[in-house]
């Protein structure tokens, strides 16, 4: 009867290691989807305008900066929503910095076809990277899972990224997972295993982390964790009492101070 019983609990665990294996992508990525005209309105209503790549397809949206602004700064978003509601962090910015401000539209979400996954989001990471070469110096904003994606792109490309500011960030999905599901066997099933941690250790501008002190989804101390291990200029802000959504709504005064860390320890921002 022991043998049988157990036997069935192996089996049971099993199913439920293979259905959340086969279905994770549906766990990690929740966008909002919306027809072109939905998004359009909705970034439009936020003063953001279509932001198009070289073959004149919707990657994102950007709110124009003052009148010959030449930087900029580019906010890959997080897990759920879609880049045409992330005005409440593009538009303290540009009121900030008074730079184009550009927020990236992952595949999948939004208006955008395509399905997300890492490859998908560092890929359309790249191209939006490529697409602002010339704009001098730029800034990179993530939030939550969109760590992963500023990680890769600065550890890739250092000396085009003048400074990051990583808000609820993780050391690593698969620390994050194995967090959230003590249970499973993460490490293994895991597919998209985005790396903050090890991507910055190619990058040495300054970067800014905020953590939630109570974030229900990204414990805080994977933040901490991944600011201690960061060897360049950088710096900490824990929000007392606040959600994983509480962090990213700042005010421009709150910015300004961030583009003057990024400033005061950017040889690129210098040189601007």
């Amino acid at each position: 009867m022991l043998i049988a019983v157990l036997l069935r609990l192996v089996i049971l665990y099993g199913l439920v290691v293979l259905l959340v294996m086969l279905l994770q992508r549906r766990l990690i990525y929740v966008p909002t989807k919306l027809s072109q005209g939905d998004a359009e309105s909705l970034a439009g209503n936020a003063g953001m305008t279509a932001w198009r790549n070289i073959r004149g397809e919707l990657i994102g949206w950007r709110l124009p900066g003052a009148a010959g602004a030449t930087g900029a700064v580019l906010i890959v978003h997080g897990n759920a929503g879609s880049a045409a509601d992330r005005d409440y962090i593009a538009g303290p910015i540009q009121a900030a910095g008074a730079m184009d401000v550009f927020v990236l539209e992952y595949p999948g979400y939004g208006c955008r076809p395509g399905k997300p996954s890492q490859t998908s989001l560092l890929a359309s990471a790249e191209e939006a990277l490529e697409l602002l070469s010339g704009r001098a110096p730029l800034f990179i904003v993530s939030e939550s899972i969109g760590a992963g994606v500023a990680a890769h792109l600065a550890g890739k490309h250092p000396n085009r990224v003048a400074g990051l500011a990583l808000l609820v960030p993780y050391t690593s999905m698969v620390e994050l997972g194995t967090r959230q599901m003590p249970f499973l066997p993460v490490p293994w099933m895991l597919w998209d295993r985005f790396d903050p941690a090890k991507w910055l250790k190619a990058y040495n501008g300054p970067v800014a982390v905020v953590i939630a002190e109570r974030d229900e989804i990204i414990p805080p101390d994977l933040g901490r964790r991944l600011f201690d291990g960061y060897s360049g200029p950088k710096q900490i802000e824990a929000i007392t009492g606040a959600g994983h959504n509480d962090v990213a709504e700042r005010t421009p005064e709150w910015w300004r101070d961030i583009f003057s860390f990024w400033r005061s320890h950017s040889t690129a921002a210098r040189a601007k």
